[in-house]
């Protein structure tokens, strides 16, 4: 039998999102095929990069070459990295530079496109200008701040003010009166240097993932977002109070727009591995409005990706390997 190769599945990070990640990098390990690879889950964050070990123990990883050397002194070195970071480093694009520099292959988008999709606002920017539909929003830099009466001459509320950078809805407001505005930008502050100020757009709120290998690409079916929520905040996504359908309750011609759209914006951004990509349809209209890309989404068991590869008939684990191997 083949010697089993090592899988780093890098977790943690620096932001508000780090206990997200080690719950998909628990939801990667179960999918990853056992027979063909040993698995490990690697924590990085601010004071140490450490590997899990079994019977509880660890090991430091070596900076120089992403290895580490066990108790009793066996060196192991990795094949492939798994980038399961939901936020800085893991989402923004220096961990994807440190991999290419080292020469490991890993699971994500290459450092430009990671850098350019974890800036929220330049995304939707830059998406606009290739003819997608996107909310009209402002950014707000640290130390820049906005009047009331300023914001209500561009957008009318409510609206919805957001971290640049960061997900899982970590200080997201849907501000519906004035007075809360202020406050929100704050809170925003809080998890990034850069705050967004969306305009609202009522609709059915949907999202499609695609990953594409030298093998051929896989746009997934597409789930819709049902929440009686101000909108799919942290309690929607982690807590139970949503209902996600897959596949959507929307019309073939509507499904095909969304599936092609995700396709070409992953080819645009010159994206890797898995992505996922959020949009509204509003009520008023049939051209789906782009919310986010996500480079790195969540991939617990009942994430949105394990949702839709299990109906578009796929298996996880080949999957993983699908990414792995090619």
């Amino acid at each position: 039998m083949a010697k089993k190769k090592n899988i780093a599945i890098v977790a943690g990070g620096y932001t508000s999102e780090y206990e997200v990640s080690l719950r998909s990098a628990e939801g990667i390990a179960g999918f990853i095929d056992k027979d063909r690879y040993q698995a490990f889950i690697v924590v990085i964050n601010h004071d140490s990069w450490i590997v899990r070990l079994p019977k509880g123990q660890e090991a430091v990883i070596d900076k120089n070459n992403f290895s580490f050397t066990s108790a009793a002194g066996s060196l192991t070195r990795f094949d492939f990295a798994y980038i399961t970071i939901h936020g800085a480093p893991g989402e923004d694009g220096r961990l994807q530079g440190y991999f290419d520099m080292i020469g490991l292959s890993h699971s994500s988008c290459g450092t430009l496109a990671s850098a350019l999709t974890f800036n929220k606002f330049v995304t939707n920017q830059f998406l606009r200008s290739q003819g997608f539909s996107v909310a009209d929003a402002v950014r707000l830099r640290r130390g820049e701040s906005i009047t009331v009466s300023k914001l209500l001459e561009s957008f009318s509320l409510p609206v919805f003010v957001k971290p640049n950078e960061g997900g899982s809805s970590f200080g997201i407001t849907k501000v519906k009166q004035t007075s809360q505005l202020q406050q929100a930008i704050s809170n925003a502050f809080d998890e990034s240097d850069e705050v967004i100020i969306e305009s609202y757009v009522a609709g059915t709120e949907v999202t499609c993932g695609c990953y594409k290998t030298k093998l051929g690409e896989h746009v997934f079916p597409i789930t819709e977002v049902v929440t009686h929520n101000e909108f799919f905040d942290y309690n929607a996504k982690y807590n139970g109070e949503v209902e996600e359908i897959t596949p959507a309750r929307i019309s073939t011609e509507l499904t095909e727009i969304i599936q092609h759209s995700t396709s070409r914006i992953y080819d645009l951004l010159g994206a890797r591995g898995i992505i996922r990509i959020d949009y509204i349809i509003p009520h008023t209209s049939k051209t789906p409005v782009l919310l986010e890309v996500n480079t790195t989404p969540g991939m617990t068991a009942t994430s949105f990706i394990p949702q839709q590869v299990r109906a578009a008939g796929l298996d996880i684990k080949d999957v993983m390997t699908d990414i792995i191997e090619n």
